[in-house]
């Protein structure tokens, strides 16, 4: 699995952007079809486009303020880390940990810390 420099971070910046706009299509096009969101260490909380189409839909409508600023972004190969400072979520502003695992110009699984 050969990563392209740059590739992981791109993808990554699209899915970023896509989620700022509460546009599902572009998010959810930025992920593999089998793409696995888990809760660390190990609890799976989405797989695949269905259940993340699932669940971002319903956060893209409840929240017309929804916005994620990068704090600091780590690159390493095919993995993105990226520190985000949440706004307009039914539960108030907080900082999140996201750590994404690029493969073919997808994201195929990523890792959310939320306090």
């Amino acid at each position: 699995m050969t990563q392209v420099p740059g590739q992981a971070e791109a993808v990554v910046q699209r899915q970023l952007d896509a989620y700022n706009r509460r546009d599902l299509d572009a998010f959810i096009a930025c992920y593999a079809s089998d793409a696995k969101l888990y809760r660390p260490p190990h609890q799976l909380a989405m797989d695949g486009h269905g259940a993340i189409a699932q669940r971002y839909r319903a956060l893209f409508d409840q929240s017309p303020r929804l916005h994620a600023s990068l704090v600091t972004r780590i690159v390493l190969d095919r993995f993105v880390v990226d520190h985000e400072h949440v706004e307009g979520q039914p539960k108030g502003a907080f900082d999140a940990l996201a750590t994404y695992e690029v493969a073919d110009r997808l994201i195929v699984n990523a890792w959310f810390v939320v306090p």
